[in-house]
């Protein structure tokens, strides 16, 4: 099926259809968006994903990333999904990113699901490989808009997380989430919640000393959170 396709939009377009044929009904109740969605599970989504990618792996890194514009084109929260998902799939790809084209797949996020796919698979890699500066991700951390806010602090989690590729990065985890800490959107609490909490395996000594110099301004979900983690490991 992939031989045959000769520009991104018409591959995208068959990604389009192979995810709307595996949906059940959209789940807008779960994740509200001016998207469309097919209400796809996740074998499913995970066996189009295998469809696509395996031969996409040679293909050149600016095909890979035309290909991830033209699926959030579509504006549908699976074809969204589906290009972050090939292009971290797919690590040569991140050749082609940067700040513009970066933001650019960013466009229309407005949704927690949508944010947190964008960050863990785009944004946090690409910050980790050096295809995206500090003052990008300050910068976003300081925007109008919640989702990008919510965005700059998941992108401190590949940086920390094991199992997505990080190593820790205690300097530029606290550089974002210092700058959220009295944020009054719920979304961006409980990502500040999230990335500390990630951070504790790394240095929890620098969590300990955020919530003790921010006990005041911190919000009582986060620091319930944080307490729990540092106490017994675990969130709940």
């Amino acid at each position: 099926m992939v031989k045959d396709s000769t520009k991104p939009r018409a591959l995208a377009q068959q990604i389009h259809e192979a995810l709307k044929a595996r949906g059940s009904g959209s789940r807008q109740g779960h994740r509200p968006s001016a998207q469309s969605d097919f209400g796809v599970y996740r074998d499913d989504f995970q066996a189009v994903l295998r469809q696509f990618k395996k031969p996409l792996k040679n293909e050149d890194p600016d095909f890979l990333y035309r290909l991830s514009d033209d699926l959030v084109s579509l504006e549908n929260t699976e074809c969204r999904r589906m290009a972050y998902e090939l292009l971290y799939g797919l690590p040569h790809s991140f050749q082609s990113l940067n700040k513009a084209r970066v933001e650019f797949l960013g466009r229309g996020l407005d949704n927690w699901a949508c944010v947190d796919n964008f960050s863990l698979n785009i944004a946090g890699p690409a910050w980790r490989r050096g295809s995206l500066e500090d003052k990008t991700l300050v910068s976003w951390s300081q925007s109008d808009d919640q989702w990008w806010r919510r965005a700059a602090v998941v992108a401190t989690i590949p940086l920390n997380l094991k199992s997505r590729g990080g190593t820790g990065d205690v300097a530029r985890t606290l550089l974002i989430c210092e700058k959220v800490v009295e944020d009054k959107s719920l979304m961006v609490q409980k990502a500040l919640s999230w990335a500390l909490r990630a951070l504790v395996p790394i240095q929890r000594a620098s969590v300990e000393d955020v919530l003790k110099r921010y006990e005041s301004k911190l919000t009582a979900l986060v620091k319930r959170e944080l307490k729990k983690k540092l106490r017994t490991g675990k969130k709940q």
